[in-house]
């Protein structure tokens, strides 16, 4: 089986002005020195362009946290694929449970950006995930594989092996709940044998990341389990100690 490099994101979500991403951004591109593992940050697209200027040189990567499927057009509001790599992005995260929950975002949209993130040499995490409700009413597989199945759906295998997906249950993201090590292993052993599935050995290659309350105290157990390959994080990557703890967490 091919080793998958671990991928530590950081998703800023709606914080940082300009002068607070760049303050922390030097704090990440200073202290994620460990061999071995892929970081990356996500701030808001007002500041991209900045922390871009910041990680320059670096080894730490720059994710935008949304696109429009389109390259251009008149979708006021909308940011375009080539304006995210103009910006200086390699990657993207689509599909985040705050856009499909607050904004309406479906299943056959993020499958479209998905495929329009990989047209334009982006790479997409595309998130899926079951709500509390789901998860109780014994949906939480049912859920997952439809939304892996129509964001995967039209892709080539060699596409799949280049983008990441995110397991993100939506009951642990910001309530301070997470999955135990074991729920969340279960659901990306299901997600990895779904894609292995659908295309074949990608199976092996894609990274599944976990995101739902990361901290730097549950970060080691969840990277012990074989198919969770990182961590998208959230209020623990707006501070640079917290988020740094976590890029240099604990193996064995």
């Amino acid at each position: 089986m091919p080793a998958r490099r671990p991928l530590i994101a950081g998703n800023w979500k709606m914080y940082k002005t300009r002068a607070e991403a760049e303050g922390l951004a030097r704090e990440v591109r200073t202290g994620a020195t460990r061999p071995g593992v892929d970081v990356l940050v996500a701030p808001p697209f007002t500041v991209l362009a900045a922390v871009a200027r910041v990680l320059a040189g670096s080894n730490v990567l720059l994710g935008a946290q949304n696109m429009h499927s389109e390259s251009e057009g008149a979708f006021t509001g909308e940011v375009a694929p080539p304006m995210l790599k103009e910006a200086g992005c390699t990657h993207v995260i689509l599909g985040h449970s705050e856009r499909r929950q607050l904004f309406g975002e479906t299943d056959e949209g993020v499958a479209k950006k998905a495929a329009a993130a990989l047209a334009h040499g982006l790479v997409p995490i595309v998130c899926v995930g079951e709500t509390l409700e789901e998860r109780d009413a014994g949906k939480t597989m049912a859920v997952v594989e439809r939304q892996v199945d129509r964001a995967l759906r039209g892709l080539s295998p060699e596409r799949v092996e280049g983008l990441v997906i995110a397991y993100e249950p939506v009951w642990a993201i910001g309530t301070g709940r997470t999955a135990s090590p074991a729920q969340a292993q279960e659901v990306h052993g299901f997600i990895r044998r779904r894609v292995a599935g659908s295309h074949g050995p990608a199976a092996e290659v894609v990274r599944i990341l976990y995101g739902g309350s990361v901290k730097p105290d549950n970060i080691g157990a969840l990277m012990h389990e074989p198919d969770i390959d990182g961590g998208l994080v959230g209020g623990a990557s707006l501070k640079g100690d917290s988020f740094l703890k976590i890029v240099h967490y604990p193996e064995g």
